[in-house]
Order: structure tokens, then sequence, then C-alpha cells
């Protein structure tokens, strides 16, 4: 092959007039590309094929013209728009679309479990409470005790610069109990467990549980949802309880390395710098939190695919969607409640 390519090259090559290939019996594809490439990507001016080679030459000439640049359309903007982001558009749409259907079926299964709560999920609800509450304990103490440390000793290299060493107490009370407590709950939550309520529905759609349960009769919100929902909604309040005392023993702690503040004033002022309101705001945020978590990991879980690649992207979708919602809600949470608890 080497030899007959130097040959054409140092041959007459594209600068023939004609070529008769008509004496030759058989070529293959590999073949024509070298005369092709000898030619100049192009046919001679006379050129004698018999029939059967017509269609190999045919096929190289238009698989060159659709390579070339000039024969790619050019699209406008707003083509290229839609062509980029319609698919996504349409996604966005899509889990919109099925996660208002799912909160109309909760609220449907929810009046179900009030008229007759003899007959509802009980022992799935107790068993996520355990899951998701008591096995997240660890987790979140340790969080919120380095929080509270680190809030701790930055806040007071500041006061102490200018004085206001008492007023340590009134920044960590607000800053954990209105605002980082709920948050850094939530946010553990939604890693921890939203993740799992994923990774749980979508093995069930790989493995064919859910189909099953439709066969036998069994709704998907009134078993699988609404007691992770119903669990979340009432762990959350009592994880954020959780995580605002270690927090507030952190930054106690460092209270009394960095300022010399004791634990006894720090508690006997405490009652006094944080308003009771701001107990109930963040309380509130944890029910609301829990909601949206549970809510958000099991719409993505039953959206899963029966296939591994679709469980892995749907459960990196619900957690990266679920710390994003929980974020924007703590915001709706601060407009709402600007002047209370102050």
């Amino acid at each position: 092959m080497a030899a007959i390519t130097a040959a054409l090259a140092h041959g007459p090559g594209k600068r023939a007039s004609g070529w008769d290939l008509s004496g030759i019996v058989a070529m293959d594809h590999i073949g024509a590309q070298v005369l092709w490439n000898a030619w100049g990507k192009t046919r001679p001016a006379q050129l004698t094929l018999p029939p059967k080679l017509a269609g190999i030459f045919n096929t190289i000439e238009q698989a060159e013209q659709q390579a070339r640049p000039d024969a790619i359309p050019q699209l406008s903007f707003r083509a290229w728009a839609i062509a980029t982001y319609g698919e996504k558009l349409r996604t966005v749409r899509g889990n919109v679309l099925d996660l208002v259907a799912l909160i109309g079926q909760l609220t449907l299964d929810a009046g179900r479990l009030l008229g007759r709560p003899q007959r509802g999920p009980w022992k799935e609800i107790s068993a996520h409470i355990y899951h998701i509450g008591y096995r997240a304990l660890g987790i979140t103490a340790l969080v919120g005790f380095l929080i509270g440390v680190v809030l701790s000793y930055l806040s007071a290299q500041q006061l102490h610069t200018f004085g206001g060493d008492v007023f340590l107490v009134n920044i960590l009370g607000m800053s954990i109990i209105r605002e980082l407590g709920p948050l850094l709950a939530a946010i553990l939550v939604a890693g921890r467990s939203g993740s799992s309520i994923t990774a749980q529905l979508g093995v069930m759609r790989v493995t064919e549980e859910l189909d099953a349960m439709l066969v036998m009769g069994l709704s998907h919100s009134f078993r699988l949802v609404l007691p992770r929902m119903l669990a979340l909604a009432v762990v959350m309040p009592l994880l954020v309880i959780w995580t605002d005392a270690m927090a507030l023993i952190g930054g106690m702690l460092a209270a009394r390395l960095e300022l010399g503040l004791s634990p006894a004033y720090f508690l006997r002022k405490l009652p006094d710098a944080v308003a009771l309101a701001n107990y109930w705001i963040g309380l509130g945020k944890g029910v609301a939190f829990g909601s949206l978590i549970a809510l958000l990991a099991s719409h993505f879980g039953l959206r899963i695919k029966a296939n591994t690649e679709s469980l892995g992207e749907g459960t990196t979708t619900s957690v990266v969607t679920a710390i994003t919602v929980v974020i924007v809600a703590d915001a709706v949470f601060a407009i709402i409640f600007n002047d209370v608890g102050y």
C-alpha cells in the first residue's frame, strides 16, 4: 500500500486529465480512497469507471461533501438556543408537572390517613424516624459543635477589639437559633437522608418492585412517599433543637477560652438575648425544610429509570436540588419574618 501511494504521489496524480479504470476487475474502499486522495479529493476531468466501481466512488464523494464545513447548515441564535436548551426546558417542565401531581396525590393521601388512621403506614413512619432522625444525631452534633466553636472564635476576636465581649451571646444566639441551626441540619439531612430516599426508590424501580406494588394495588405515594414526608416533618424540628444545643455548647466553650465568659453567664444571658419567637421560627423552618427534602427526594426517586446510570444521576440531582431549594426557602423565611423576633 505504501508503494502504491508513493507511486501515485510521484505520478501524474490529479494533474492527469483523464483516468481509465475500466480494466480493473475488483477494488475495495481502501484502494478507492487511495486513488481519491491522489486525485486531490475531486474527480478528474475525464474518468472512466466500470459500473461495479461507480458506487464506491459515489459513496466517497458524498462523504467528502458532507464533511466540508460549508456543507454544515448555520443556525441562527434563536435556533441554536432552542436546540441547546429545549431539552433542558422540557425536563424542567416535566419535573414541575410531576411534582405538582405528587403534591396533589399526597394531599389526598393525607385526607385518607386522617379519615382512617388505623390503616395508616405507622410502622414505616416509625422506621423512618429511627433511620432519618436517631442515626443522624452523631453527624449533626459534630458539625453543630464545630460551627459553634468557629463562629464564637471569629466573633470574639472582632468584639474584643471594640470592647463588646458581652454581646457575643447575642450574636451566637440569634445566628444559631434563627439561621444556622435549621440550615445546617437541613443540609446534612438532605445530603445524608435525601440521597438515601432517592436511592431506595431508584433501586425499587430497577428491581421492578414499584411495578409490583401497582399490580398489587398499593399506592406509591401512600406507602412510600407519605411515611417519609411525615417522618421528616417530625424529625427535623427535633434535629434543629439538637443542632442548636450542640452549636451553643461549642460557642460557650470557645467563649470561655477566648473571652473568659463563664457558662453560667452565657446561659443566664441567652434567654434575654434571643426572643422566644426566634425559637418558633427555627422549628417552623425545620418542619418546612424536612417536608421539602422528603418531597424532592421521593420525586426524583420515582422518576428514575430502570438502569444504573439513571440511578446515579437521579441521586445527584436530588441532593443538589434539595440543598438549593432549602437555601431558597431559608431566604424566603428571612424576608417574610424580617420584623419578627428582634
